[in-house]
């Protein structure tokens, strides 16, 4: 039995447009989310007969960096595709605005921090806007690949996927284009949601 299931897009494939187009939609859950689904399906089920078997450390060590590349995909996209929604854009309202202008000093402040991390990335990952537990505030960070370079106690309220085909089908190498563009199905509501249930 799959551990990992596939969640349903909470809107329909065109409900982005024209910002993000419905093939990419399409594309981006059924196939790509799809993938990172069954390959975490399948390294935890390979990691538990290996426990359960032989237990070799070199084989347990590339399915542990498996298991961690494809359950990244799996529940970065989950937080992204609830981090969008057509009735998006905008700016965020009440104590999650108060919190962005206190860390940041603006809204526009942020914006500009959250797309350096998103237009700097070298390769493949996502720009996240998280809670760090610790420092009690809010960071921008830049998450490589699906699973590197951020904290472990740092909980993602907004992330933006930076892979190429997030946006490739649409908007080409001109990433800035997309950035821009999806400012404008950014859910703040989940955004909220989510912080205030990182700083309970």
């Amino acid at each position: 039995m799959a551990v990992y299931e596939l969640p349903d897009l909470p809107y329909a494939f065109d409900a982005l447009e024209p910002h993000i187009s419905a093939e990419i939609m399409e594309l981006h859950h059924t196939k790509h989310h799809a993938n990172y689904v069954a390959g975490a399906n399948a390294a935890l089920e390979a990691i538990d007969a290996e426990i359960k078997g032989e237990g070799n450390a070199d084989r347990l060590r590339a399915l542990y960096k498996n298991l961690a590349f494809n359950l990244g995909g799996h529940t970065n996209h989950s937080i992204f595709w609830k981090n969008l929604g057509p009735n998006g854009g905008g700016e965020p309202t009440g104590e999650l605005a108060e919190a962005i202008n206190r860390d940041f000093g603006s809204f526009e402040a942020f914006q500009k921090a959250f797309n350096a991390a998103a237009l700097g990335l070298q390769g493949s990952g996502w720009a996240v806007l998280g809670y760090a537990h610790i420092a009690g505030r809010l960071l921008v960070e830049q998450l490589t690949d699906q699973q590197g370079n951020t904290s472990i106690n740092f909980t993602p309220l907004l992330m933006l996927d930076m892979w190429e085909h997030a946006f490739y089908l649409q908007y080409k190498n001109v990433k800035a284009d997309y950035v821009k563009a999806v400012w404008n199905v950014f859910n703040w509501d989940d955004v909220a949601e989510r912080f205030a249930a990182a700083t309970k």
